[in-house]
């Protein structure tokens, strides 16, 4: 933590806080050079809302069906099988987002012009890699709501679906909120599959077809020699780990927030 915090003092000796924070270019290694980080954070946040997208309602529902419609038995077979999803080394998953996502599925449905890089392959591994973290946290907070609830729902005339809809989910609010706020920690913090399959291209962009670059890419991109240790493009990935630090304690500081507000205690 020490290195970091000095190895940004002297990126931002060189470099001022207010190019840093308000230029939207980010070109640290080319010329002209340019470090303004939103390109960075757009990139980061382009396959956050893309992998959530797909991953919240798949996993939410992956969580009711199994904790409101699965027999015991079935759901003894599927959770730990959902939960191997997680233990995928994410190198798999990368080099799977560019050589099957990308090449035999996108670009036969969308067109011969989708980037081989692209957010959107990466964004739907990385839903893939989240999906357990979502359904199983998730899943452990609806088995924890009180069956008195569900009973009292039964014998008002609800039906299964409205008993889990609007009886089970709203008591597990702050378990699936954490769910959440988890998997978008995960995926801000992931580096292999958006470095392999999103490509190495800052663009300020939310577009799912457009190939970008994470902080974590960038970081990975400078770390493995792309520039000379020492020099200002070296120390300019401690301040993206600065910048990644502080977004990732706004999403714990967040996280801590909303599941003390949505917090049920049963008795």
């Amino acid at each position: 933590m020490f290195v970091l915090f000095s190895e940004s003092v002297t990126f931002f000796e060189h470099v001022s806080p207010a190019e840093f924070l308000l230029e939207t270019n980010w070109q640290p290694l080319f010329e002209p050079v340019s470090y303004g980080i939103w390109e960075l954070v757009a990139g980061t946040f382009n396959v956050v809302f893309w992998s959530l997208l797909m991953a919240l309602p798949i996993g939410l529902a992956a969580a009711i069906y199994l904790s409101e419609y699965a027999h015991p038995r079935t759901r003894r077979i599927l959770k730990p099988q959902l939960e191997a999803l997680a233990g995928v080394p994410t190198v798999v998953y990368a080099y799977f987002a560019l050589n099957v996502i990308t090449i035999d599925i996108l670009r036969p449905l969308l067109g011969s012009d989708v980037p081989i890089f692209n957010s959107l392959s990466a964004s739907i591994m990385l839903a893939v890699m989240v999906l357990p973290t979502i359904a199983s946290i998730s899943e452990d907070a609806m088995a924890s709501v009180p069956r008195d609830l569900r009973e009292a729902a039964y014998g008002l005339g609800a039906t299964r679906m409205e008993v889990a809809l609007r009886v089970v989910v709203p008591a597990a609010l702050s378990g699936i909120v954490a769910s959440v706020l988890l998997a978008i920690a995960r995926v801000v913090g992931e580096t292999m599959i958006v470095a392999i399959a999103a490509g190495s291209t800052p663009f300020l962009t939310l577009s799912p077809l457009q190939s970008i670059q994470t902080m974590t890419g960038y970081m990975l991109q400078v770390g493995l020699g792309d520039a000379a240790r020492g020099t200002i493009d070296y120390q300019s990935i401690f301040a993206v780990g600065l910048t990644l630090f502080v977004i990732t304690l706004i999403f714990n500081i967040a996280a801590t927030i909303i599941v003390g507000r949505y917090r049920e205690e049963y008795e």
